[in-house]
């Protein structure tokens, strides 16, 4: 631990698992206090299992077990109201915010842009575009309201960079954070806050660690597996990886919020193993 987030508190969405989760014990590990928020209940049009309350427990025990300061609540980003009062109030807990990872997001397969369900197109956009919205318009007051300045880092994709096939609503929501992410850099940039967003390719989580992802990549295979997809996921890749670990996006996240990027801010950070350069 360098403790270079000491003094800091850390807002992180879809913090029950994944890359949220990874952020949420990286940031604390660096010394900031953390508000871990989460649905923690299911989306229809997404056939993964979502993360649990106890998922979101469990994150809380994680960050606690290296010493960390942490509060958790269940929040839907695409209720601002709700996400709005779980932000006020671990900032009154913690006295302040400093840095928001705007990382809650879903996947699913939506099929030709012109098949996709309307229902799948709604929860994609809704969850991904509008909920890094209101995770920013909640965030945002509280950033001001120190004095200090601070950061922002949207969690994009690969996506938000190309357009791959079939899964054009996701590559819409994602796209659209770029824009969302330029236009506040250049209005919070005054202030001292930093605005910045990740494009990882695939994460080895349970959003690209699934049935519907290995049928996506093996649709000549009745049951892919893991084993399955490996080689033609690490065909997207410059470098000789599938895909890459949270941790490695919690590095990049962790430059991107830390004194050591001061002077970054309106960049698309790519940490794609190589993906955009194919």
């Amino acid at each position: 631990m360098t403790g270079c987030l000491e003094g800091r508190t850390a807002l992180v969405t879809g913090a029950a698992r994944g890359q949220g989760r990874n952020h949420a014990m990286r940031l604390a590990a660096e010394g900031a206090s953390v508000i871990a928020v989460d649905l923690c209940r299911s989306v229809d049009s997404v056939r993964y299992a979502m993360p649990t309350a106890a998922d979101l427990a469990d994150t809380v025990e994680l960050v606690e077990k290296i010493g960390g300061r942490i509060v958790a609540a269940e929040a839907d980003v695409r209720e601002f109201d709700a996400l709005s009062d779980a932000v006020r109030k671990g900032v009154a807990e913690f006295g302040g915010l400093d840095v928001v990872s705007a990382n809650a997001g879903i996947f699913s397969i939506g099929g030709p842009t012109e098949s996709i369900p309307e229902p799948t197109w709604s929860d994609v956009i809704d969850i991904n575009l509008t909920g890094v919205w209101h995770t920013v318009k909640a965030s945002v007051p509280h950033l001001l309201s120190t004095g200090r300045g601070g950061s922002i880092v949207l969690t994009s994709s690969v996506a938000g960079l190309r357009g791959p096939a079939n899964v054009s609503h996701y590559a819409s929501a994602k796209h659209g954070l770029v824009g969302l992410m330029r236009s506040a850099a250049l209005e919070l940039g005054p202030h001292g806050i930093r605005v910045n967003s990740l494009h990882p390719t695939q994460v080895g989580t349970e959003m690209i660690l699934n049935d519907d992802t290995f049928r996506l990549f093996r649709p000549d295979l009745p049951h892919p597996t893991e084993a399955d997809i490996r080689d033609v996921s690490q065909q997207m890749h410059v470098l000789p990886v599938p895909w890459v670990d949270s941790e490695d996006v919690s590095n990049a996240l962790l430059f991107l919020v830390s004194d050591a990027a001061r002077y970054v801010t309106g960049v698309a950070l790519p940490v794609d193993a190589g993906a955009l350069l194919k």
